[in-house]
């Protein structure tokens, strides 16, 4: 391929802006916690059994266990996906990736590395400007700069 053909292509490439990359991240991992955490609600008892018998996560009984793993896929996926709170939210499911990796599904490990790059990425780079975390941090700025009336 041609040099500048080439160039050409990874500039026009390079004006993707970022925050639409981390708005992509953001939804794309988090949809796959929510639809966990949510076939967790609908079906509770399955939830609970799954923890008993095929999960075993260590030291957590079933139901502790089951109710923890929804709070945060349900949670911390509404705050991904909003943006709010956002490096934040990346922490307990990051946490859970290394649980689930570890105890439940260590095969599964191409999935569980996908997942963590996408939270590593938000972590480390945050949420974007189309993020609630972006908003109220303009409002903050804004409210600092404008002068005070006597």
């Amino acid at each position: 391929m041609n040099k500048t053909l080439w160039k050409r292509a990874t500039d026009l490439l390079g004006l993707l802006p970022q925050s639409v990359i981390l708005l992509m991240a953001r939804v794309g991992v988090a949809s796959v916690f929510l639809k966990s955490g949510l076939l967790k609600v609908q079906s509770w008892d399955v939830a609970v059994q799954l923890f008993r018998d095929e999960y075993r996560v260590p030291i957590l009984p079933p139901e502790i266990a089951a109710q923890m793993a929804a709070t945060f896929e349900l949670s911390c996926s509404a705050l991904l996906i909003a943006g709010l709170a956002t490096r934040l939210a990346t922490l307990p499911l990051l946490g859970m990736i290394v649980v689930i990796q570890t105890f439940v599904y260590p095969d599964a490990w191409t999935d569980h590395l996908m997942w963590s790059s996408l939270l590593i990425l938000i972590l480390t780079r945050g949420p974007g400007a189309l993020s609630v975390d972006h908003l109220l941090g303009s409002l903050v700025s804004n409210a600092r700069r404008a002068p005070q009336a006597s």
